[in-house]
């Protein structure tokens, strides 16, 4: 048989796999709140993935937006943090990414946004040295130089930060990985709060230009058993919330993980891969910059997406397992 190829079939073949989808704004909600119900005694977490370009002001726009919130929640002693979601500076998170495009918006220290951050590598970071720049951009709050994974407390609340990819970038190896794994195992056995939540660049399920990322579900299924409850993912430049599943995708409303992605925080935004939401998605989002708020109180939590005009989408919440 031979071992040739049609010209037709490999220019398709090409096509297929480096179109992306077009963007089809998502219309706004005609009901949607003007503010979401603060939970008493509650934390905020908020951000996004995906964030800083020079050459488009998207993560301007969400920069004033974190700022924003930040400073109204300061002024009423609610204890806030600020997570990225990876791919923090393009292209390729290298030194000068940092400085001309990162430092202007998210960083720039007028704002309080880099007082309160706590964020997570992405793909991009890891085309400069392998995420050097990022470590010593963020210093301390990125958590170990080459690991990148570490954990705090917000409010009542436990927050685990991973690096995704020890999972997918064959430049690490399977030690690197279950180093990752066996940290995440003790995190969780030492935790005494009751409400957890993780995040991370690469989504394990997404309806975007990505897709699913099976191979992070070793992770899932050790924080599936950790009961944990929510989860928050980048890399796909839309919004995506699905069901509470279990580790293999099926609806589960005892012990599920919510999972979030939010790669609105600048970067260029792409539409969905299909015209059909994946299985178990229950709220999609396209063409808008915006930031995730999450309200996390003493045994629940709420969320919310905010657009960059000020618009509130897909008002949510849940309790903790």
């Amino acid at each position: 048989m031979s071992r040739f190829r049609p010209l037709g079939f490999i220019v398709l073949v090409l096509l297929l796999q480096y179109c992306k989808p077009a963007v089809q704004t998502t219309p706004a909600p005609a009901d949607a709140p003007a503010s979401v119900v603060a939970l008493s005694g509650a934390s905020v977490l908020i951000g996004a993935g995906d964030i800083a370009r020079c050459d488009a002001n998207g993560d301007e726009q969400t920069a004033k937006l974190v700022d924003s919130v930040l400073r109204a929640d300061s002024a009423a002693k609610v204890h806030d943090e600020v997570m990225t979601l990876g791919d923090n500076a393009y292209p390729s998170g290298s030194a000068q990414d940092y400085a001309q495009c990162f430092a202007p918006s998210w960083g720039d220290t007028a704002k309080l946004i880099m007082k309160n951050i706590r964020p997570t590598p992405g793909n991009h970071e890891h085309l400069s040295n392998m995420a050097a720049p990022y470590y010593e951009y963020f210093g301390k709050a990125a958590g170990s130089p080459k690991k990148g994974f570490y954990s705090y407390n917000i409010g009542e609340w436990h927050a685990i930060v991973l690096n995704s990819e020890m999972v997918v970038n064959g430049a690490f190896t399977p030690e690197d990985r279950k180093e990752q794994e066996d940290w995440l195992k003790k995190d969780l056995a030492d935790n005494p709060k009751l409400c957890t939540l993780a995040y991370w660049h690469h989504p394990r399920f997404s309806s975007g230009w990505h897709g699913t990322e099976i191979r992070m579900m070793p992770i899932w299924q050790i924080l599936y058993d950790g009961n944990v409850d929510v989860v928050l993912n980048g890399h796909d430049h839309n919004y995506e919330r699905y069901l509470p599943q279990d580790p293999l995708g099926v609806v589960d409303s005892v012990k599920g993980i919510t999972q979030i992605v939010a790669g609105t925080g600048g970067g260029d935004l792409r539409g969905f891969g299909s015209s059909t939401p994946g299985k178990n998605s229950a709220y999609q989002i396209q063409g808008h910059y915006g930031v995730l708020k999450l309200t996390l109180g003493k045994e629940e939590w709420q969320s919310v997406f905010i657009d960059t005009n000020g618009r509130t989408w897909d008002a949510v919440g849940g309790k903790c397992h």
